[in-house]
């Protein structure tokens, strides 16, 4: 009785959270800041990878209370690239249709520059705090950019940060990798079903317990060791897990590229048709496909969000240019490339099920996203490769992510009470971790959505108020390299 309510309370708030007038205040906050720079993204894109990829592994070195630029990317390229890129991308498919992929196109071309400039300003409007670490972020570019009169939205927004965290950085984090590992188990002859406990009503299977007191553990060794631990954990994981997942996700396309056509055909025409998805689905609006994919976008990318130039804000770089284009890369990496990857890679493997491939219950919600993408693999690699790949790949990418959002939710905590009680405040975050494990999947994802929503408010207003900065800074820094 209690989740039932829990559930229809959250489902009520995550109208209001996604409901149209936010879609349009993310992706138009993104297309008035493009066209105020000169749609950067496009323009400058070859510099913004020269400038960012070509330069991740120089060797720098970073002072006392900062990381270098790599560190800072790959800290919040790891809360970017996590769950989302597989089962929030798969999840949004299922329920919103192929065409679902290419609304979250729409919102990464334009959350480039929405990154670039969140960015941008954290590193401007930075400071030092008590332990001699740059610190920054949406609160601080409020409170120092648009005055001291607005700093009680900077206040709102690390409420709702340190609110967020909890959802999009842990519980929907440590619950998609129990989802996968224990599909894994299931894949490889083992019952999880079999030996359960009942929490809050539900029959949960003793491995989500097990797996997630591993998480709990590991992510406090790494939380309570600061920003340089976290730093140089996610600056060799991320690389590693997200090449390993490209290259198992490219060679499922290869193995079906004669579904690739159909497959695109599909996405372009389901988003803008109400029946277009595969599998006879009629019951599929263009409104829910738009809401899904640009929902899952920003789930994934986090643009507009305001979570990742805390992690920014951080680097040893001191030019906000030159890391704001950090924030074009990381848009582009993980939903042009990844997120990507992964709906072509389900997409070709459904477009034929007489070949071997696998069926979709399109339009619901209750089906099992990470399994769904198991399947998926496993009509390339076999299904117990298959689910061990995904298991694998969900878990560094959530591992990653949560190890990142715990920096955010402390960040947010810090500036809200002066850095006292920060410990309290990450012993909390290591027990929700245990919790997560245990939830109901479809319940921890709309908390997710919801907090996201609402957290994402404070961080536009201050972008449009300030976009003059980025502006001004965007054009000396252009100016100086034609001198």
């Amino acid at each position: 009785m209690f989740m039932e309510k829990l559930t229809d309370f959250v489902g009520v708030l995550n109208g209001y959270a996604w409901g149209p007038w936010m879609l349009i205040l993310l992706v138009g906050t993104g297309i008035y800041l493009s066209c105020r720079v000169g749609f950067i993204q496009f323009g400058r894109f070859g510099y913004a990878m020269k400038n960012t990829l070509g330069k991740m592994f120089k060797k720098t070195e970073a002072g006392e209370g900062e990381v270098t630029p790599l560190q800072a990317v790959t800290t919040a390229l790891a809360a970017t690239v996590g769950t989302g890129n597989i089962a929030g991308v798969t999840g949004a498919i299922i329920v919103g249709g192929p065409g679902a992929v290419f609304w979250m196109w729409v919102s990464a071309l334009f959350g480039m520059v929405t990154k670039y400039s969140e960015v941008v300003l954290a590193v401007k409007y930075r400071e030092r705090n008590e332990k001699g670490d740059w610190v920054g972020g949406p609160m601080y570019y409020i409170k120092n950019g648009l005055g001291k009169g607005w700093a009680w939205l900077g206040a709102v927004f690390c409420v709702l940060g340190c609110c967020a965290a909890f959802g999009i950085g842990n519980m929907t984090q440590v619950n998609t990798i129990a989802s996968s590992i224990n599909n894994a188990i299931n894949e490889f002859g083992g019952d999880v079903s079999s030996n359960c406990v009942q929490i809050f009503g539900q029959s949960v299977p003793v491995t989500s317990i097990v797996i997630g007191f591993i998480i709990a553990i590991i992510v406090a060794l790494v939380l309570f060791g600061g920003i340089k631990r976290i730093g140089a954990v996610t600056e060799r994981l991320v690389p590693v897990m997200a090449i390993i997942y490209i290259l198992a996700a490219l060679i499922v396309v290869l193995c079906n590229l004669r579904a690739v056509g159909p497959v695109f055909a599909m996405i372009f025409k389901g988003a803008f048709s109400a029946d277009a998805a595969i599998g006879g689905a009629t019951g599929i609006v263009i409104m829910q496909t738009i809401q899904k994919g640009i929902g899952r976008g920003v789930f994934s990318n986090e643009a507009g969000l305001g979570s990742a130039p805390i992690a920014h804000a951080a680097s040893s770089e001191s030019n906000p240019v030159k890391q704001g284009l950090y924030g074009i890369f990381e848009v582009f990496m993980d939903t042009i490339v990844i997120c990507t990857l992964t709906s072509i890679s389900m997409l070709v493997c459904c477009a034929d099920a007489q070949a071997g491939g696998i069926s979709i219950d399109w339009g619901s919600s209750a089906m099992d996203s990470t399994a769904l993408m198991a399947a998926s693999f496993g009509t390339v690699f076999g299904g117990k490769i298959g689910s061990l790949i995904i298991a694998v790949g969900i878990s560094l990418f959530a591992l990653s992510t949560v190890l990142s959002w715990s920096l955010y939710g402390t960040r947010c905590f810090e500036y809200l009470f002066k850095g006292k009680g920060v410990k309290v405040y990450q012993i909390i975050f290591v027990a929700v971790i245990l919790i997560g494990s245990t939830l109901k999947l479809s319940l921890v994802w709309d908390i997710g959505d919801t907090l996201n929503g609402f957290m994402a408010l404070p961080n536009l207003v201050a972008l449009l108020g300030l976009s003059g900065v980025v502006i001004k800074l965007t054009k000396e820094h252009f100016s100086q390299l034609k001198k």
